[in-house]
């Protein structure tokens, strides 16, 4: 995947506020955590901790 082919709806979408949200399908096909605190963030990442709460499917045990 090359991040700047991005689909609007599968990839992100606009929030509320006009903010650009990206989906949990986009930080999969990126591949690691980027540690901002998505909120769709696969890796279950917790910004107010920094640690990572759940295991997933892409996460080595």
């Amino acid at each position: 995947m090359k991040l700047n082919e991005i689909k609007e709806n599968e990839d992100f979408y606009y929030n509320g506020h006009g903010y650009k949200v990206f989906t949990e399908k986009f930080h999969l096909k990126r591949g690691y955590c980027c540690k901002s605190g998505c909120r769709h963030c696969p890796y279950g990442y917790d910004k107010n901790t920094d640690t990572f709460n759940k295991k997933s499917k892409n996460q080595k045990k």
